[in-house]
């Protein structure tokens, strides 16, 4: 059963351990399996400093997308606009250095802004209009994708200033990466130690003391990997500490939150969500906002990486992005999702691309694998869903 208000689930005692072991560590088993064999068949290639740094460096935009995608996937709507509105705000980006000699930091502003008024337009557009956000996302990709082209005339626009490319292609210092990975074990074991007080305090079911010790260990070991991973070749990149911030401000959000319970609330039942006082239109605009916004950073990231706002940046990035939400365990009928999980699913996306890539496979062979792990990460949910009722 599924509290409505919260967005939480409320599992019959014995059953709570069991749905969360299959949700949670199948597509980590799963990530864990393909690395070892991309690594058998690249000859250790694929687990490389340097090729991880680069995975990670890859996956990093669409990431940033996915996480702004969770929580409109999970208020019950869509946005199919996200990869024309990356390529829009680099062509932006890149206009106003190239063209009007803008700094650094009154265009990244510019830019931030434009999408928070074109996700605020397109939320007003849903749930004032009452017009499908498939409908209204479907024509601002293609209106996006049009004024992108009418800027930039079909061709590149180059180069960016020094200090902004710095986002896209600079690493951090070992000091600033050292401080980082131990907030983030610090945050590991005092989100586990919170958790479990919280469980014990509603008399809900716990698991045992040592599952949680194993399961924070890993946690931790995981970290401390990357950690050497990366430090092994230049560094954190910065990209994916920008990806990593977002991770950890969304998931705080829709975990600990008044704002957060109230989006899976919407997503579980709007009927109900709306009879408890709660203004709905209010929550799903901002969600809409919040996602231009991260649309916007995500346009800035892929603009700094590449030094230039091009007419062909962000294609099929949106499908990228909700597909990593699917995969990582975001139900399309809304109410359910988390952004760890859509990173999660970005990452075994971004390692299928680039195993392939370094077996030399036709690029068509991707396409098929990704869309064959789509559809197979639904159908998966469907099926723990009908186990678990």
């Amino acid at each position: 059963m599924e509290n409505k208000l919260t967005g939480t689930s409320v599992i019959p005692k014995g059953q709570l351990m069991n749905k969360i072991d299959i949700r949670s560590y199948a597509m980590i088993a799963g990530l864990i399996i393909l690395w070892i064999m991309f690594s058998i068949f690249t000859d250790g290639t694929f687990l490389s400093a340097r090729n991880i740094s680069n995975l990670t460096i890859q996956m990093s935009v669409v990431s940033i997308l996915a996480t702004g995608m969770v929580l409109i996937i999970v208020t019950g709507n869509i946005d199919l606009s996200v990869g024309s509105l990356v390529g829009l705000a680099g062509g932006v980006a890149a206009a106003l250095m190239a063209w009007e000699g803008w700094g650094t930091t009154p265009t990244i502003l510019a830019v931030l802004l434009l999408g928070v008024i074109i996700g605020g337009i397109q939320g007003y557009a849903t749930v004032f209009l009452n017009i499908p956000s498939f409908i209204v996302t479907l024509g601002g990709m293609m209106l996006f994708k049009g004024i992108l082209i009418g800027i930039t005339k079909g061709v590149s626009i180059a180069p960016m200033n020094p200090s902004y490319k710095v986002l896209g292609d600079h690493y951090v210092n070992n000091i600033i990466g050292i401080i980082l990975t131990v907030l983030a074990i610090t945050s590991v074991i005092y989100n586990a130690i919170k958790k479990r007080n919280s469980r014990k305090k509603n008399a809900l079911e716990l698991e045992s003391a040592f599952k949680t010790v194993m399961r924070v260990s890993l946690i931790v070991g995981l970290i401390i990997i990357f950690y050497i991973a990366m430090y092994s070749y230049k560094g954190f990149p910065i990209p994916v500490l920008i990806m990593l911030g977002l991770l950890l401000l969304f998931s705080f959000i829709a975990g600990n939150t008044k704002f957060g319970r109230y989006i899976y609330a919407i997503g579980g039942n709007i009927q109900a969500t709306k009879y408890s006082g709660i203004n709905v239109k209010k929550i799903v605009l901002i969600v809409f906002m919040l996602n231009g916004l991260v649309a916007a950073i995500a346009g800035i990231v892929l603009s700094a990486r590449l030094n230039a706002g091009a007419p062909s940046s962000g294609n099929m990035m949106e499908l990228d992005a909700i597909a990593a939400a699917v995969i990582g365990g975001t139900s399309l009928m809304g109410g359910k999702g988390k952004v760890v999980g859509a990173i999660l699913g970005a990452l075994i996306m971004a390692s299928l691309d680039n195993g392939m890539s370094l077996l030399n496979m036709e690029a068509f062979w991707q396409y098929i694998v990704k869309g064959l792990i789509l559809v197979l990460a639904v159908w998966f949910d469907v099926m723990t869903k009908n186990k678990s009722v």
